[in-house]
């Protein structure tokens, strides 16, 4: 008898229901013309990304990243096997493939050469320079965007992997300094954890922050790659208490940063706040963007020779670049790729001769070891690594960062979403990951009869332009007449051991 009613009381609810969705709800079309029916279209609408991700697509065509770079870091975070057999999944002859040309006679992978091999000093004029220990960074996430669990997690790995972390523009956290890594504060446009009430730079914090041993060197974000000309998106649902009092900003609303600082407008007025900085905090001060037309690079370059202040670095972020939340116009139709704003504004600095004065730092869908030689042989010193760190602590790319229902507690502020990451155990996986990032670089390197990334040219790297026909990225973007003597210039300083910008 229980069985029965408990079936009629179903039967009653699914009628009532469909009485409701076909004659009463004017909202949906298809539940009016196909009512209870449709619910198994939205179902099927709502696994076909998990069906397509593990079941029909290849291991080479998923995006943002594949199932081939994604099974790479997490076996190299874990310290399995990540080697693969029987050959490359890649087609090596579709356009837009690019090749690492090997030397004949490659660098005896036991020499004892990656203990000299450091990134330029960064900021050598400031009272308090800096000496980077990794040539890839873990780039800046919030807390706010991340959980405490993955903060602490990222923090206590970039700590055993002497690697350094941005903090994203969400301010300093407890979190960020509890692993004991190096810091990287940011600074965007709203200033959260620098601001005054009416959201203008409040001096007084920025030299409090500043001042503390962990943190190295001030960015100021002008941009990231995912959605150029719009601030940052922290939605109401992942703002806690906590979130609120670090950021100063209000509970029970979306938090949307500005899309522009309002000291400055223009280059001259962005050089007076970046040298403003530098005096203030005595640190290493320096900027991100996205690429833009090439007149805005040469702007900025040229602004640089004009006058004594420079930003101590520049990160080129591209647009293929991620975010917890962003317009799908801006993440698929503004800003250039990582490739041609990296070289844009390499380019630029040399032209104005003034590409000693500042260390260029890449950044935007960079996770593996052949994703750092690209960006490196492209002209940059540096890159900044975010997605990548993510899969090592556990990320499986389910594309809920926006909605505060990601499954791996990563970019949740649900606490018993954030209890299934374990800091200590990510935190080593951070760290293993490095570790081979760090083997993959050199081996690269290695193979092209090379031992310091300094020495990477875009003479090293040729694509596939359409099939059968193949150009070096030297002919593709090519450099100023006066290159060759730069580089020159830049590799025998470091081969002394003279390691400066």
């Amino acid at each position: 008898m229980l069985l029965k009613g408990l079936i009629g009381a179903t039967l009653l609810a699914l009628l009532a229901r469909g009485f409701f969705e076909a004659f009463i709800q004017r909202t949906s079309t298809l539940q009016r013309n196909f009512p209870l029916v449709i619910h198994f279209r939205y179902w099927l609408e709502k696994m076909g990304a998990p069906l397509r991700q593990y079941l029909f697509l290849s291991d080479t065509a998923e995006r943002p990243y594949n199932r081939t770079t994604r099974s790479w870091v997490y076996a190299s975070s874990k310290g399995e096997n990540n080697v693969i057999g029987f050959g490359s999944g890649v087609d090596h002859n579709a356009p837009g493939t690019v090749h690492l040309m090997p030397s004949l006679f490659p660098v005896r992978t036991e020499a004892d050469h990656e203990d000299f091999a450091l990134p330029p000093l960064i900021g050598k004029n400031r009272k308090h320079p800096y000496q980077p220990q990794s040539f890839f960074n873990i780039s800046g996430m919030s807390f706010g965007a991340l959980s405490a669990n993955a903060v602490r997690a990222l923090s206590g790995g970039a700590k055993k992997a002497h690697v350094y972390m941005s903090t994203g523009e969400g301010s300093m956290s407890p979190y960020h300094e509890e692993g004991g890594a190096d810091i990287v504060f940011q600074i965007g446009p709203a200033k959260f954890g620098v601001r005054s009430p009416d959201g203008a730079l409040d001096e007084k914090k920025l030299v409090e922050l500043a001042s503390r041993p962990q943190v190295k060197m001030i960015e100021i974000k002008l941009a990231q790659g995912a959605k150029p000309g719009k601030g940052g998106v922290l939605p109401k649902a992942k703002i806690t208490e906590e979130i609120s009092r670090i950021r100063g900003i209000p509970m029970g609303q979306d938090c949307h940063s500005p899309n522009t600082f309002s000291e400055f407008s223009n280059v001259k007025g962005l050089l007076e706040f970046v040298d403003h900085v530098q005096k203030l905090t005595g640190k290493p001060t320096g900027i991100k963007m996205v690429g833009g037309t090439k007149q805005q690079s040469e702007e900025l370059a040229q602004g640089i020779s004009q006058g004594e202040v420079s930003p101590d670095f520049i990160i080129v972020d591209g647009t293929e670049g991620g975010s917890g939340a962003a317009p799908l116009a801006l993440a698929d139709y503004v800003g250039l790729p990582l490739r041609e704003g990296l070289t844009q504004m390499d380019n630029a600095l040399r032209k104005y001769g003034v590409r000693n004065r500042t260390v260029l730092i890449a950044s935007g869908k960079i996770a593996t070891g052949g994703d750092v030689v690209q960006a490196l042989a492209l002209g940059a010193e540096m890159v900044n690594i975010a997605r990548g760190f993510l899969f090592s602590i556990g990320c499986i790319q389910a594309m809920q960062c926006h909605t505060n229902h990601c499954p791996t507690g990563i970019t949740t502020q649900d606490k018993r979403l954030q209890r299934g990451l374990d800091p200590a155990l990510k935190s080593e996986r951070v760290a293993n990951y490095a570790k081979n990032l760090k083997k993959d670089l050199f081996m690269m390197l290695h193979s092209c009869g090379l031992k310091h990334p300094g020495e990477l040219t875009r003479d090293h790297l040729t694509m596939v332009v359409a099939p059968g026909e193949i150009r070096s990225l030297r002919q593709l973007y090519p450099y100023p007449d006066d290159a060759e003597a730069v580089l020159a210039a830049q590799w025998q300083n470091i081969a002394r051991g003279e390691n400066a910008a």
